[in-house]
């Protein structure tokens, strides 16, 4: 098997069965994004544990690559700091705009989506998730739900 057709099946692995999708009946994140060109919604809660991230659950639609992406996301920061968490965010973003990046051993999922990177309008269907959760720790203490629309 080539790598591209690994790839190929981790991110068609997440996207059919999405792990960690779902609300739960409390969170202390809510935020929720949409990318308004290619239709993609998505909505990120987050668990917290003082300062470290107990669960990350998403819910919305879209296409492959975004809900790949949130699906990704969700498993790799579970037991992570906050402080991790943007770090993490930082790598990822800077794959996705063709940073060569060397990811940790546990974040090795997100190498399927470094191709993504060679088509400019599909890295933000990659990034909402990321981003919407950034902008929901952003805003962690204004309280409610955080919505952004990236364009």
């Amino acid at each position: 098997m080539q790598l591209n057709d690994l790839y190929k099946e981790i991110i068609l692995d997440h996207y059919q069965s999405p792990h960690n999708r779902g609300r739960p009946p409390h969170a202390d994140i809510e935020a929720e994004g949409s990318n308004p060109l290619c239709g993609d919604d998505v909505e990120v809660f987050v668990l917290l544990d003082g300062d470290r991230v107990k669960e990350v659950r998403f819910d919305g639609s879209g296409c492959a690559i975004s809900l790949a992406a949130a699906s990704m996301m969700s498993e790799v920061l579970e037991g992570k700091s906050k402080a991790e968490v943007r770090e993490i965010g930082d790598l990822f973003k800077a794959m996705m705009h063709g940073e060569d990046v060397d990811l940790p051993e546990e974040m090795e999922d997100l190498e399927a989506l470094k191709g993504v990177a060679n088509f400019p309008l599909r890295v933000k269907c990659a990034l909402l998730a990321w981003t919407t959760l950034e902008h929901g720790l952003a805003n962690e203490n204004v309280g409610g739900r955080v919505s952004i629309e990236v364009d």
